[in-house]
């Protein structure tokens, strides 16, 4: 073989290796997200914007020098769901609310899609309280998936896959159509 042969099979097996071990560490490491906590922690302000976490078989939320973290075992449901919001934010959209001929109200039919997490538990003393946040769309079924495989409990049924749609959706072979 070539010298310029064996650098190029060295530089594939080094780049390979170099895939292999950033996936395993990619699996490891625990989904951080960034959210809104509308409400429900203790010691936390409502509308208080952090990370929010599972590990350790806890839900763990961080928001500046404020740690908040919920056991897992000690959720009674968790629930996902989507929503918007307005992509305008507060000040501009109330100055626009002035544009002439009603132009400002227009700014105000710009909406962006989030995804909520509902979180229902029992706290040490076993009185029952809830949180809510709010995160970019697609973080919210991760974060259940932690959470129901660390303990956590849900009256909501697993939503379907793809594959599982499309089987229900298509003809059975054994049926007629008509």
């Amino acid at each position: 073989m070539t010298v310029s042969v064996r650098r190029a099979l060295r530089t594939v097996a080094l780049f390979g290796a170099v895939v292999v071990i950033s996936g395993v560490n990619a699996q490891q490491s625990p989904t951080v997200v960034k959210v809104v906590q509308l409400t429900g922690l203790p010691r936390v302000k409502q509308d208080a914007k952090g990370k929010l976490s599972v590990e350790n078989g806890n839900l763990h939320f961080t928001s500046g020098k404020t740690v908040s973290d919920v056991s897992a075992s000690s959720i009674l449901d968790v629930v996902t769901g989507s929503d918007s919001q307005k992509a305008v934010g507060k000040t501009i959209g109330m100055l626009s609310m002035a544009a002439p001929y009603g132009g400002g109200r227009m700014v105000s039919l710009f909406r962006k899609k989030i995804d909520t997490l509902t979180v229902q538990y029992l706290d040490a003393d076993g009185g029952l309280h809830g949180a809510i946040f709010t995160m970019p769309v697609g973080s919210a079924d991760v974060i259940k998936k932690d959470l129901v495989a660390q303990g956590a409990h849900t009256t909501a049924p697993p939503e379907p896959t793809a594959s599982a749609v499309a089987n229900a959706s298509s003809p059975s072979p054994n049926k007629e159509q008509k």
